[in-house]
Formats: structure tokens, sequence, C-alpha cells
């Protein structure tokens, strides 16, 4: 969330990219913020000095009881008894306004960098790279949850009797197809220095507030209600969270994780070719990279993170674009997100593979996540995270795209991992 410093300090560049988010009422809602935290620094400051009193008043008490004052020391007992409750009834003030103020904060979303372009939707999102040829298919090409179903490896419909619609059984070649992809991906994450980790599958509150899922994705996550836990959206929520609450030292930077986990997501969308197949599942498997940066490095790490990226793609010799994404369209916490889509040849659109954010504090300010600076104060790390790769669409674009009239073939790069070149 942002910092109520920063707000007041930088209103009008706040204002300036709340509008360029579209945000509603935003005007209202940053007076709202600044006229509770004001409310909150009143109670603070009355709540401080009546401890003082306290504190002063207890001091003198003792001494007068020592000199055998006692009167005047139960005269002044008396009121220390009043300030305790005073205090009492301001510390409750104080805890009912701050909570206030984070129930603001949590509605307003992070600040658009200023290289965000204008929008209104995705329609205005930038293109900013493309690269790969789309290859022509025979004419008898199909979509993929049609070769899925012709060559027997992946059953949605046994998915759908087991949990419903949106988890498909992987079954064969294709079950193979999708372990060789995560460990492909993993192994590249690692090689260029993301140290790698396994992380649990549901998080408390605690986490899914630190990185933004909560209170703003609720409806899309799934709720273990008996244990209060959720089913992690992606692994950037348990990854990020393992520095929650903690102070950095200058020298742990960069850091650098990789980890692969099943993502439980409940929102499925439309009806229709665009959700059908892998396009848009409940559960799904993804491998994740998070970096926890230095402020004054962050982007170059961002930069960093979609070459990298890009370099996957290349082994795998598919056709894809990148995406910046525009003020509509960027997710709630993020500062500057790039889009990474493969074209699907049999589908004749763009499927989105992979999002890579920079949210500089937003989430660090959740997570209490600070490190402390040469001058030996306490400041907010920057985080980012991004999909290496979101499994399902990658897939989906390596059965249409490496079609043949014979069979599917396996890209190059995997076939060390698969053991075998083709689908037949």
């Amino acid at each position: 969330m942002l910092q109520v410093a920063f707000i007041r300090e930088n209103k009008d560049h706040v204002l300036k990219g709340l509008a360029k988010r579209n945000f509603t009422d935003a005007s209202k809602k940053i007076e709202e913020v600044l006229t509770t935290d004001e409310n909150r620094k009143t109670i603070q400051t009355e709540l401080e000095n009546i401890l003082a009193e306290s504190n002063k008043l207890s001091k003198e008490i003792g001494i007068l009881f020592k000199s055998g004052e006692q009167q005047k020391a139960t005269l002044l007992k008396e009121k220390t008894g009043q300030l305790k409750e005073r205090s009492k009834q301001l510390s409750e003030q104080l805890a009912t306004a701050q909570n206030d103020l984070d129930n603001l904060l949590y509605q307003i979303p992070n600040i658009p960098n200023t290289l965000v372009p204008e929008g209104k939707g995705e329609e205005d999102n930038e293109e900013v790279f493309s690269e790969g040829e789309i290859p022509k298919l025979h004419d008898k090409a199909l979509p993929h949850w049609e070769l899925a179903k012709k060559y027997d490896i992946i059953d949605f419909e046994l998915g759908n009797k087991i949990t419903g619609a949106g988890f498909p059984v992987y079954k064969g070649k294709g079950a193979k197809l999708q372990r060789a992809l995560i460990n492909y991906f993993l192994d590249k994450n690692t090689d260029a220095g993301y140290q790698e980790v396994q992380v649990p599958l549901m998080v408390n509150e605690a986490s899914g507030f630190g990185t933004g899922q909560l209170p703003d994705k609720e409806g899309q996550m799934y709720h273990v209600t008996g244990d209060n836990l959720y089913l992690i959206p992606t692994a950037e929520v348990p990854v990020t969270n393992m520095y929650r609450d903690v102070l950095l030292k200058e020298s742990d930077f960069p850091i650098l994780h990789t980890g692969y986990t099943p993502c439980f997501r409940r929102e499925a969308g439309s009806y229709g070719a665009h959700v059908r197949g892998l396009n848009r599942l409940h559960q799904f498997d993804k491998v994740e990279i998070v970096r926890i940066e230095h402020p004054n490095n962050s982007y170059d790490a961002l930069d960093g993170m979609v070459n990298h990226v890009k370099e996957i793609l290349q082994e795998l010799k598919l056709p894809y674009r990148i995406l910046r994404l525009c003020g509509a369209d960027i997710g709630f916490t993020s500062a500057l997100t790039y889009d990474f889509e493969v074209f699907s040849t049999a589908q004749d659109r763009w499927l989105e593979i992979s999002s890579v954010s920079n949210f500089e504090t937003f989430q660090a300010n959740r997570l209490k996540l600070r490190f402390k600076n040469e001058d030996g104060k306490s400041e907010l790390a920057h985080t980012l995270n991004g999909s290496s790769l979101a499994l399902p669409r990658v897939l989906a674009g390596i059965l249409e795209n490496y079609q043949t009239e014979n069979g599917i073939e396996i890209p190059e790069v995997l076939q060390k991992y698969t053991g075998f070149n083709t689908i037949d």
C-alpha cells in the first residue's frame, strides 16, 4: 500500500497517477486518508502526552512516599488513575483510527510508473517487442483441445468428472511434456542465479494482505474456511511473504528466488472458445521468479527479468510479443507490468503466458520489508515478480504451433527432458 507521508508530500502526483488508472473518487479517497491520518496523529499525540505525564507523576509519587508525604502522594495517585483510564480510552481510539486508515489505504492501488501509457482497457496496451515467425499450418490443423483428445494427452472431461470444469487431467506424453516444461523452466531460472524454493500451497490472511491479494481479490481465491487459509493464486504470494517483517542489510541485495507450484483461481471468465481447453483454468502449474531489490536497482532488475523470459521463448521457438500494460489494465499492486503473449496459430489469437512486474514499495510497505541503508536508516525495499512461465498456454502454444499432419513435434530444447521427439 502507499505510504501516507508519500501521499501527503506528493498529493498532485498521486492524483495524477490514480487518474491514469481511471480510479474513481480518487480525490475523495485521498482526502479521507489525509483526514483520518490527522485524526490518528492527534490521538497519538494526546496519548503520548498523557503517558509522559503519568510517568512523571509516578516518579513524584515514589519520592513523596519515601519522604513521608502520604497525603500528597495519595492525591497524585488518584490523578494517575484518571490518566490511566484516559490512556486506555485513547489507546482504543488510536487502534480504531489506525484500522480505519489501513482500510482506506487498502482500497488505493499503486501509482503507475511514468512509462505506463494512458488507456481505458487492454486494447490500449502498447506492443514494445515482437519476435518469431508465425508458422503456416496444414489445412487440417486443430486447436489444442482437439489435439489433446486426438492424441489422448489431456482429458478435460475426466477432470470435470473428478472435480469440475477447469481441472484437466494430463495423461501419458501430455503429463511428461508438462513435467518437462516445469524442469526446463526451473533449470533456466536457477542457471540465471535464482535460488529454487518449495513453498506451501496455502497461505494465511497476513500473507494475502502482504502481497495485495487481500482485500482486492478474495473473490478469485479458494478459501479453506475451516482453518481460514487460502489456496495460492501464484507462488508470488508465499515466496514474497518469506520476507514479511524482515529487516535486510544492503549487502543482502539482490535476492532472487524461483519456485514451481500449482496455482488456484476461482474466476474462469466467460464461455466460448477464448476459455476453452487450457486457455483459462481453475488449477494450473506455473514457475515463478521473485526478486527483492534495492530501490536504486529495481528497474534494471525488471529489464533483466524481461530479457530472461525472452530467452526462454527464443529457445522454445514460439512467436511472441511483449506488451506494456496501460493504466486501466495494470494490476492493483503494480507500478509497471510487461505481459508476454504467445501466438496461437490454430486459434488465430494471442495468449498471455507471463506478466513481469515491479511493485516498487507497494508490497514492501504491507509486508514491513525493510533494509538498513548506508546512513543506518530503515528504508522500504522493492519487490518484483514474473511468470517464468505459466504452463497451460505455453503448452497450448506448443501443441498448436508444432503440430504436423503426422503428429506434434517437441521443441528441440525440451527433448532431453521428455525423452521423445514427437507426440503421435
